[in-house]
């Protein structure tokens, strides 16, 4: 869809719920919210531009634009903010030591119940406009559309906030239909089976994508319904922090919802609605583009960024994202996510994945390729350069992946084996796995590793861990992953150790280059990535070879070369553990049993005498 399109349609939705947003708890026709309310849902158009209000509530810098996209679900073995641990910055949030002041908790948590309060007032007035019962069969059709959207909307803000705070308010009629304003925390299991019956309606009112010509990824079909619908039931079967006990954990009729996700997936795969894009690279660059296909439909349900501004658009390939230098003819993008320096290892070094997902070398101010230490590698996913935009703008225009067709397949893996065991699960991973890999593995290397893994439940489970650390990185899952598995403190001391090991070249990373010699190379956007990898000028041979062979050992470059702290650059003087339990280093003020949650900003509470600041903050 065009932008200037998208952004008038989202301006429309935006202004006709704000006049709504002053609807009072009484209506009569000489109120002008009500006139307001007749306008909104009056006609399918009026409708349809209501709706697109709520969508408008997902994108911006308080949205998934950039702090619930970029900022909270950082701090997992893939990507953390970078730099020092600061209570009262950005990067506290990845250090899982936000303090309550932390202007950033506050303005997404307004945003998302926002997000909330428009889709309420859509799902009340919707069913009470003329036309949803007694208009044209297109209308009554468009219009239970609508209904789903705004009902899978409101799960998705929901889901969103209770993962990240706990237990939480609960509004599920609009703010003037409620008396008494301050409400109090409820049960987080419950709004979760509230959610999960909302998405099963709207699982009967939203069409399939071939049904509908509204079928762009930034808009809501069956398929992402269900795929919702399937992600909460796993979060709602899996571990999350409690209040009382303050401990992880999980009820015992999980294998219930790991029977809604197994099923709600499966429905998914044999529609033949969505499949897998064959091209990993492609995936990503159709985010940065207006185009509204890419192949396979793997990209389910996307936020739109639209607009100019950091209220509609986005940070996607500023914020994150490889570097590139202000001086360059590519324009400044600033990249603060840095991976994890062993997560580079975690990838085969045949996995294809590997160098869309971390981006190794930044753009300098003369153009050239300028390879980095293993501490500021980069996201790969997301790269300016693949935009048109070769100037300060930091608002590109590039959307933010929420459920893409590989999140299928694995989900469906992973409750499938937790229900059954591995032998009908095993076909879903194997075609994720496929994709990572040159086709001439596939029954090699593919089928031996997936006859491996499938020995029993356990180490299926494994591997679908595995897979999903490969296959989202960068992209807000990993996080929430290792919470609903309740693997997160032991995932924090194993990725701690394996830094330790990767520092003193031990173990797995005993062969693994302390140091790497490069020379400037010219930057080349070309069509691929393995093209703009092609010239990049390494001592020793190609990246396959260089990253895992010992190398030279001495922080000397042979002539004509530039020396880079590879194994290195964890090394710091006079502190050992800076870059692994210290201030810069991994998940600095975690507390088991605490900081699974984020604090309330203490304006929140203050504003509302029944919330209460839970969780040891």
């Amino acid at each position: 869809m065009n932008q200037l399109i998208k952004y008038n349609v989202v301006a429309m939705g935006v202004v006709v719920l704000s006049l709504l947003s002053s609807c009072k708890d009484y209506l009569n026709i000489e109120n002008p919210s009500t006139i307001s309310e007749t306008v909104a849902f009056g006609s399918l158009n009026e409708a349809n531009s209501t709706v697109v209000g709520v969508y408008a509530k997902l994108p911006g810098d308080n949205g998934y634009g950039s702090r619930l996209s970029l900022s909270f679900s950082q701090g997992a073995d893939d990507f953390k903010v970078d730099g020092a641990y600061n209570p009262l910055q950005t990067r506290g949030l990845s250090h899982y030591g936000a303090s309550p002041n932390l202007p950033d908790l506050k303005a997404p948590y307004e945003q998302l119940y926002s997000g909330i309060e428009r889709a309420n007032m859509c799902i009340k007035y919707i069913p009470l406009s003329p036309i949803y019962n007694s208009g044209t069969e297109t209308e009554k059709v468009g219009m239970r559309k609508l209904l789903g959207e705004a009902l899978t909307l409101r799960a998705q803000f929901y889901l969103e906030l209770l993962r990240n705070w706990g237990d939480l308010p609960a509004r599920f009629v609009p703010a003037s239909d409620i008396t008494d304003q301050y409400i109090g925390k409820e049960d987080r299991d419950v709004i979760y089976d509230r959610l999960l019956e909302d998405l099963r309606e709207a699982a009967t009112l939203v069409p399939w994508r071939s049904q509908t010509s509204d079928n762009t990824p930034t808009r809501i079909t069956k398929g992402v319904v269900k795929g919702l619908r399937a992600r909460i039931a796993l979060t709602r079967g899996g571990y999350s922090l409690r209040r009382n006990p303050q401990v992880m954990a999980r009820k015992d009729d999980y294998l219930t919802y790991y029977t809604i996700a197994r099923d709600e997936c499966k429905e998914i795969i044999e529609s033949g609605e969505h499949g897998l894009n064959p091209n990993f690279e492609n995936l990503f660059k159709s985010l940065h583009t207006s185009k509204s296909v890419e192949v396979g439909r793997e990209m389910m349900f996307t936020v739109g960024a639209a607009g100019t501004t950091g209220a509609t658009n986005t940070k996607m390939a500023y914020s994150n994202g490889i570097r590139q230098n202000a001086s360059s003819s590519y324009g400044q993008a600033n990249g603060l996510n840095a991976a994890i320096a062993t997560y580079f290892y975690e990838f085969d070094r045949e996995d294809l994945r590997r160098d869309v997902t971390l981006a190794y070398y930044s753009i300098s101010a003369t153009n050239t390729k300028e390879l980095t230490t293993s501490l500021v590698m980069r996201e790969g996913k997301f790269r300016k350069y693949w935009t048109a935009i070769r100037d300060a703008s930091q608002n590109l225009g590039v959307n933010w992946p929420i459920l893409r067709y590989a999140d299928i397949l694995l989900m469906y893996a992973e409750a499938e084996n937790e229900l059954s065991g591995p032998e009908n699960a095993k076909s879903a991973l194997r075609q994720v796995r496929e994709r990572a890999f040159p086709q001439s593995q596939w029954s090699t290397q593919v089928t031996n590793y997936i006859n491996t893994v499938s020995a029993n439940k356990e180490t299926f489970f494994n591997a679908i861990m595995q897979e999903r650390l490969l296959e989202f990185g960068g992209e807000g899952i990993r996080k929430y992953d290792l919470i609903r598995w309740n693997k997160l403190a032991s995932n924090i001391e194993e990725t701690r150790q394996k830094m330790r090991d990767f520092r003193d070249g031990v173990g797995v990373y005993a062969n693994y280059p302390r140091y790497i010699y490069y020379i400037p190379s010219p930057f080349i956007n070309a069509a691929t990535i393995p093209g703009e990898l092609a010239n990049l000028n390494l001592f020793g041979g190609n990246i396959n070879t260089v990253m895992y062979t010992p190398g030279l050992g001495t922080s000397t470059a042979p002539a004509g070369y530039t020396t880079v702290r590879w194994r290195d650059a964890v090394n710091d003087t006079g502190n050992s553990e800076r870059f692994i339990t210290g201030v810069d280093g991994i998940a600095h003020a975690f507390v088991p049993n605490s900081r699974e949650l984020l604090p309330i900003h203490s304006d929140i509470i203050g504003a509302n005498f029944r919330l209460t600041q839970d969780y040891g903050y």
